[in-house]
């Protein structure tokens, strides 16, 4: 999808795999991934007054949230920091369903998304879950694509005509509550935990820490306590 925006691709292209061999995630983690499951990205070209770009990744997790509580519930979904969604799992813990990545490419942001539809990873260092396993019939990928386009174009509306505040404000209401523990690791290595204060107007995370300070933090992968 880089390519394509550098090749002048439109706002609003799509692009699936049905399979992909070199999926890359956060830190440059890689996988194989199986038939089954939705590998896609989408582009959005950058206009002036638009809100800040990394700001796509809220935009994107309200969009994804949206379209899998019609086969989930709200109940059993949760939003983590800055693009998981999580699924409440028959194990009684909070399980990955899904990621999203943004990729710059000249004035454009490449959005890409992994979901979970039919099979999810077993060896991995965390939680993890798919449609299939939470209990819900797997749906076409392809169909998938189709609805999230959809979902994603009306929050990317919101998000450039309405501005950031609309949709930190549905990030907020779907994600973990005010007060959630949390611990990240930061880039000397430190172990940090805090306790979740909510998103600054940037939309970054505020971690309250033991002493009462406020950490902000603009990225990190941060696990739930």
């Amino acid at each position: 999808m880089a390519d394509l925006a550098r090749a002048g691709a439109p706002e609003g292209s799509w692009l699936r795999a049905d399979t992909q061999s070199g999926g890359r995630g956060r830190h440059g983690r890689t996988w194989l991934s199986h038939a089954g499951n939705l590998y896609a990205s989408t582009l959005v070209l950058l206009r002036p007054g638009d809100p800040p770009p990394a700001t796509l990744t809220l935009v994107a997790a309200v969009a994804l949230d949206q379209l899998v509580a019609a086969y989930l519930g709200t109940e059993r979904l949760r939003l983590k920091w800055p693009n998981d969604v999580l699924v409440w799992d028959a194990e009684g813990g909070w399980a990955k369903l899904s990621g999203i990545l943004l990729e710059a490419a000249g004035e454009a942001v490449v959005v890409g998304f992994g979901v979970n539809l039919a099979h999810h990873p077993q060896d991995i260092d965390r939680p993890a879950t798919s449609l299939a396993a939470a209990g819900a019939a797997p749906p076409d990928p392809g169909l998938f694509a189709r609805d999230l386009a959809a979902a994603f174009a009306d929050w990317l509306a919101h998000w450039r005509g309405e501005g950031l505040a609309v949709v930190r404000r549905r990030w907020l209401e779907r994600a973990h509550p005010i007060g959630t523990p949390l611990a990240t690791t930061g880039p000397d290595g430190a172990r940090i935990e805090g306790l979740f204060d909510g998103l600054d107007e940037s939309g970054a995370l505020r971690l309250r820490l033991a002493d009462g300070a406020v950490h902000v933090m603009h990225a990190g992968d941060f696990d739930l306590l």
